[in-house]
């Protein structure tokens, strides 16, 4: 009933703002080396072997994804040596991969709470790398500064049944905008947690939010993000004043993540009403 009346309240929020006619297009797989040229920052957020979320290079050292990857359906937070990101993966392939000396996810963010506008406003969370990866390797974004409202935008995301290489929507739109989050028609699904949303500034794709959860909303499929810069700042500051230690290490005792999963058996983060 609590995902029920969190659905109600974010249908309801949306239904306050004017949604856009134009629905998204369809998904460009990124199997070949050519295909991710210019996308090697995003990679796959690994918990375990077996479960994972999408995430993006925001700095050398620093990957940006959902908080809600970093806990399990208890609201346990994960060990920190569980964590592996790769960046640019491609089937057995990746372009370069690190384990994860810490992790900060806000403090506001409550992991055993329904899907909510409050919690997806900081279902943000940043991994500092064991090993950063060189910008030459793979080029980290930046954070988009623009009004999300009426934007076109894209999506580069892992998910269930396309867990072995990105997947690139080129084209969807914010259906609305306001109060820190904001609701998209994008293409994502299981795996997709923590995948950048990119608005294009200047020629250059900008990092404008993550995706967060999503559903149906009046047969159309709906996904929810937040705005990013303000939370992104306070995280930062956290990793710097915690040091190693921002997350600290979860008992023996946590389970593996197991929010969503596929036939394969493989768990796929993902947050829906």
């Amino acid at each position: 009933m609590r995902l029920r009346a969190a659905y109600l309240l974010l249908a309801s929020l949306i239904a306050t703002l004017p949604l856009a006619a134009t629905a998204g297009s369809g998904l460009v797989s990124l199997t070949e080396r050519d295909d991710i040229f210019g996308w090697e920052a995003v990679g796959k957020v690994m918990v375990g072997e077996a479960s994972y979320c999408t995430g993006a290079l925001i700095a050398p050292d620093l990957v940006l994804t959902a908080a809600h990857c970093v806990y399990d359906d208890e609201g346990n937070r994960h060990a920190v040596a569980e964590f592996t990101f790769r960046a640019g993966l491609r089937g057995d392939h990746f372009i370069s991969e690190s384990g994860v000396a810490a992790v900060a996810a806000h403090a506001n963010y409550q992991p055993t709470k329904a899907l909510d506008a409050e919690n997806i406003r900081h279902d943000v969370a940043l991994l500092r790398l064991a090993t950063p990866i060189p910008s030459a390797t793979a080029s980290p974004f930046a954070l988009a500064r623009s009004d999300a409202s009426d934007q076109r935008v894209s999506v580069v995301s892992f998910g269930r049944g396309r867990d072995t290489s990105l997947s690139w929507q080129r084209d969807c739109g914010v259906l609305a905008a306001r109060d820190g989050w904001m609701a998209f028609d994008c293409n994502v699904t299981f795996g997709s947690s923590g995948a950048p949303v990119f608005l294009r500034e200047n020629g250059r794709p900008r990092i404008l939010s993550l995706i967060s959860g999503g559903g149906q909303y009046e047969g159309r499929r709906i996904s929810y993000g937040m705005d990013l810069p303000e939370v992104v700042d306070r995280l930062k500051a956290d990793l710097r004043r915690a040091g190693t230690t921002a997350m600290a290490p979860a008992p023996a005792t946590v389970k593996r993540l197991r929010v969503g999963q596929d036939r394969s058996g493989t768990s796929a983060k993902f947050a829906r009403p």
